[in-house]
């Protein structure tokens, strides 16, 4: 039987072979006929065309565009077509120092765009007056009262104005004050509205009872309220009782110092001798 199969796979090793050496003269066969079909048509095709066809023709090398062309004969740059230039972003500024502009002319404030004026350090000199950085502020809506103004209170005469002053005073110590002045002061007196923080000056004098509410002011209702209620320079006088005691006046000695009369004149003795223990003088 192994002869038989053996014989069998020849015959089969065969018929393989003889299929795949005609399907290669088959596709052989066809490309020589599409290579020839080609040569034939390029053939005609050069036949129809003139004879300078086969010349190969120069191609015109054009000049590459730049942004800036500068011609080193002439001094100005070439003029440049609409089509060769093209626009790009700006280049980013290295730091915010560039974006800075020319400095802006100072704006001269006006009543009605400014939110005041700061005053440091301000004195009263009378309640319902300050004076700092050399502004002199009267408190609009406010009746100053004077240093030297006394109040009476069941027929007693106290001095209601240095009392005031010192209220004041107190009040506004280490704080800065912001008044509706403009920039720049002077000497003469200003009447304007101030406030230290949220509170508003001529608000705090009138409701404490430190100073008078002007007639037709806004602080008329508050004046009221804090003369019905007696306070400040509408109340009693200050009780002193609470105070130690004043301190005797100091009475100068009768007798001077140095009394030049004889009495008091140490008695000399010109019989003095002089001491015994004197060292000798060396020779």
């Amino acid at each position: 039987m192994r002869p038989l199969h053996a014989t069998a796979a020849v015959l089969t090793i065969l018929a393989m072979g003889a299929a795949i050496a005609a399907g290669g003269r088959a596709v052989l066969h066809d490309e020589n006929a599409r290579v020839a079909a080609r040569a034939q048509a390029g053939i005609a095709a050069q036949s129809k065309a003139p004879a300078t066809s086969a010349i190969p023709q120069p191609k015109m090398a054009r000049p590459e565009a730049h942004s800036r062309p500068i011609d080193p004969k002439i001094v100005a740059p070439p003029q440049l077509q609409p089509e060769e230039l093209e626009r790009v972003e700006p280049r980013a500024p290295l730091s915010d120092l560039a974006l800075a502009g020319p400095p802006k002319p100072p704006k001269t404030k006006m009543p009605d765009d400014w939110n005041g004026t700061k005053l440091f350090q301000p004195v009263a000199s009378a309640a319902g007056v300050i004076e700092a950085k050399g502004y002199s502020v009267a408190i609009s809506g406010v009746d100053i009262v004077r240093q030297d103004e006394t109040c009476t209170d069941g027929g007693k005469s106290w001095t209601c104005g240095t009392r005031a002053r010192s209220a004041f005073r107190a009040f506004l110590r280490g704080r800065a004050v912001v008044c509706t002045v403009p920039p720049e002061g002077g000497r003469d007196l200003i009447t304007a509205e101030c406030r230290v923080g949220n509170q508003d000056l001529g608000q705090w004098l009138i409701e404490n009872g430190w100073a008078r509410a002007a007639k037709d002011g806004p602080y008329v209702e508050t004046g009221e309220k804090a003369r019905m209620a007696r306070k400040g320079i509408f109340g009693p006088a200050p009780s002193l009782s609470g105070l130690p005691p004043a301190p005797a006046p100091f009475a100068a000695p009768t007798q001077p110092i140095l009394d030049p009369s004889p009495a008091a004149t140490p008695p000399t003795d010109s019989t003095a001798t002089p001491p015994t223990d004197r060292p000798t003088p060396s020779e």
